[in-house]
């Protein structure tokens, strides 16, 4: 199976390496990457053939995130099961993560996606998507 295509890391800069590693650690682990490489001012995460990079770099311009201006305006990710999205979401501020979108939740993308957005205290968004249920008699969805 070729990877042409297929994603081969993504790095993100943070201002603060702690507080990212638990917002983002936390999530990364509960959603099953494991701890990949460590080094003064950066961790990664890995799962299967790709990884997550954040890194307190020194040449950064900013200590936070904007998701607004151009660039990167959020991660989603596949959280599982309807029950793995709202577990995820419950236990997300206590690791520095607050609901966004919170009147519209968990239907904020549009009624046919069940998902919990989510944004950590250095300005960055995750979707966490629920796989759409599946009925007995279909099989799992393509």
């Amino acid at each position: 199976m070729s990877r042409v295509g297929s994603l081969h890391h993504v790095e993100l800069w943070v201002g603060d390496l702690a507080r990212a590693e638990r917002s983002l650690g936390w999530l990364l682990g509960a959603l099953g990457y494991a701890p990949f490489q460590s080094w003064e001012g950066g961790r990664s995460w890995a799962l299967g053939s790709c990884y997550l990079v954040v890194e307190q770099s020194p040449a950064r311009t900013s200590d936070r995130h904007d998701r607004l201006r151009p660039g990167l305006n959020h991660l989603a990710f596949h959280a599982g099961d309807r029950a793995a999205v709202d577990a995820l979401a419950a236990e997300a501020p206590a690791h520095g993560w607050r609901l966004m979108f919170a009147d519209r939740h968990p239907y904020a993308g549009g009624e046919g996606v069940y998902a919990a957005y989510l944004e950590n205290e250095d300005g960055f968004e995750v979707e966490l998507v629920a796989s759409p249920p599946t009925a007995p008699d279909q099989g799992v969805p393509s």
